[in-house]
């Protein structure tokens, strides 16, 4: 301790303006920001079930708001957040498994998590409209 620069010749902490943002920093804060956005899709879904539970006059009241084009673009984002959240927790599995830390592997990796949340959401909203 008795070393400190206590003069402030010390270097500063870059800032985000002086990083240049990489696909896998993009990656990682996308992974941190559907992880909040599933805390507001799990109240969306104990509401539904509440719902259920309540009677069927509220069940249809809450399933005309989910039914709603903004209803179904909100429960779109969720599943797509569910889905983009589960690859980039298999992404990062991967990792703890001592795989894929080569710039190329990484490179991968995070193009696969995008495309493959984007097409699985899709996929499942079209088995869901092809079911119901």
């Amino acid at each position: 301790m008795s070393n400190a620069d206590l003069q402030g010749k010390r270097p500063l902490s870059p800032h985000l303006q002086i990083y240049k943002p990489i696909l896998t920093m993009v990656m990682s804060i996308l992974h941190r920001i559907t992880g909040a956005a599933l805390y507001f899709g799990t109240i969306l879904l104990a509401w539904w079930l509440i719902a259920a539970a309540a009677g069927p006059s509220y069940f249809n009241f809450v399933n005309d708001i989910y039914g709603s084009i903004i209803g179904r673009l909100i429960l779109f984002g969720f599943t797509w957040a569910l889905v983009h959240h589960m690859l980039g927790g298999l992404r990062h599995f991967i990792w703890d498994m001592g795989a894929g830390f080569g710039r190329e592997a990484r490179e991968l990796l995070a193009k696969a998590t995008i495309i493959g949340s984007v097409c699985l959401t899709i996929v499942l909203w079209i088995i869901g409209f092809a079911v119901s």
